[in-house]
């Protein structure tokens, strides 16, 4: 069956990891520089800047992939402007077909302004809500520390993750540069969140070893693992078929740890060197539960629809192949079981069905 864009765009999507501050229009930057005074842009036409934050990504680096974050955080330290983004963010998740999303983003990095950590999440959830009841796409936020910064503010931001659980925030992440910041250092802010019986995602395993993965895991308590290309590390392969796999890859299957891939994202910051090279082939004949994610719209240039497309045509995906990750993404959703369940029964299984069935007329 041929996957057309616009059927792949309508199909009911899910989104687990994309960076708010990795995914603001342009045009939206632009516009909000001038507001703000904001001089350091190297461009004021959308178009250019849009190809200037994508060659800036895919020049094969993590810590270089991520120096455009502080032009879009630099023209989001209001409360205004962060409301904006997130209300945007809604918009554009509607006309992608995604239907749920976690969105996640640091809110040390919009406080330079002299905004408080609080009413940066408050903005925040403002505009989702209101993206919501406007565009009918449900969504979670995860709070991001960083691995670079004290573990003190790690802990600040897992305190601020609860504080905010019962208004939208659904879960807490560490993020940044892998390399000489393991997991492990941020350990009391993860404790604190497991006593709080709360939500841990974790990058991990993306610019750095199957350690990081191992760490966020067993030192942590990770839920789910942000990319873990480098799981594959822990795994005998051989001409695509895994021979053997190691204690840490067998756990990650057999507790069903699910793994938020990036296809596009890892190969612009080098964390594969192609997309025919990327695990992802491996993990999803071998029944690890995989989702598709976008990482960074904005630099990466890409939907969740392109994302889809890019893993069908790489990977000789059907459309059930397709709906699969869609469930497995919903399955692996920072929400009460319940919901999740009705999500998946209610309005994806449903949306695949009649995508298969309009498919199949198309071609007859």
């Amino acid at each position: 069956m041929k996957l057309s864009r616009e059927l792949v765009r309508k199909l009911p999507k899910v989104l687990l990891h994309d960076h708010l501050d990795g995914g603001v229009r342009p045009q939206t930057v632009i516009e909000l520089a001038k507001e703000h005074r904001y001089k350091k842009l190297p461009t004021e036409d959308p178009v250019e800047l849009q190809n200037w934050f994508h060659r800036g990504a895919t020049r094969g680096s993590l810590p270089l992939f991520l120096e455009g974050f502080e032009h879009t955080c630099g023209v989001t330290q209001s409360e205004e402007a962060l409301e904006r983004v997130a209300y945007e963010m809604m918009e554009d998740m509607k006309a992608d077909g995604v239907v749920y999303v976690e969105t996640r983003f640091a809110p040390i990095f919009h406080t330079d302004k002299g905004l408080h950590s609080e009413t940066v999440v408050r903005s925040v959830l403002r505009g989702l809500d209101r993206g919501r009841k406007d565009f009918g796409v449900a969504y979670g936020v995860i709070l991001c520390a960083m691995r670079n910064m004290k573990p003190q503010l790690s802990e600040e931001i897992a305190e601020l993750a609860v504080d905010f659980r019962d208004h939208g925030v659904v879960g807490f992440d560490l993020a940044g540069e892998e390399g000489g910041y393991p997991p492990k250092k941020h350990v009391e802010a993860f404790h604190y969140i497991q006593r709080e019986n709360f939500n841990i995602t974790i990058h991990a395993g993306e610019a750095f070893g199957k350690e990081s993965i191992w760490q966020a895991i067993q030192w942590c308590g990770a839920h789910r693992i942000g990319h873990a290309t480098r799981l594959i590390e822990d795994m005998k392969v051989k001409d695509g078929e895994v021979l053997s796999m190691g204690t840490l890859a067998q756990y990650v299957l057999d507790k069903r740890l699910p793994l938020e891939i990036c296809l596009t994202s890892n190969v612009h910051t080098g964390s594969v060197k192609s997309l025919k090279e990327h695990p992802f082939g491996v993990y999803f004949r071998y029944r690890f539960r995989v989702t598709l994610n976008t990482d960074d719209r904005l630099m990466s240039r890409i939907t969740l629809t392109d994302e889809y497309l890019t893993a069908a045509e790489v990977f000789n995906l059907s459309l059930s192949d397709l709906e699969k990750l869609t469930i497995n993404a919903m399955k692996s959703a920072f929400m009460p079981y319940k919901e999740r369940i009705a999500w998946i029964y209610d309005v994806i299984k449903p949306g695949f069905a009649a995508a298969r069935a309009r498919a199949e007329a198309e071609a007859a």
